[in-house]
């Protein structure tokens, strides 16, 4: 019974990464999605440009907008 649930869940999660990678082949850039919290217009309309700065409350400095923040720990 559980090797017949193994085969069955391999199969499924292998049919499923060839529809993910037949879907990236046919798009026209054919490309990961960007899926970075500083590369998202609606993000950065609400001036949320990094979740590592803003989680840690400091200003990114580095010319991308994201984690250019140190830490401090005093």
């Amino acid at each position: 019974m559980l090797l017949k649930l193994l085969i069955i869940s391999a199969i499924l999660v292998g049919l499923s990464m060839a529809g993910l990678a037949i879907s990236i082949l046919l798009k026209p850039k054919g490309q990961f999605p960007d899926t970075h919290v500083g590369h998202n217009k609606e993000m950065r309309k609400r001036g949320i440009t990094c979740a590592k700065s803003t989680d840690t409350g400091c200003n990114p400095i580095d010319s991308e907008g994201c984690c250019g923040c140190a830490v401090n720990s005093d």
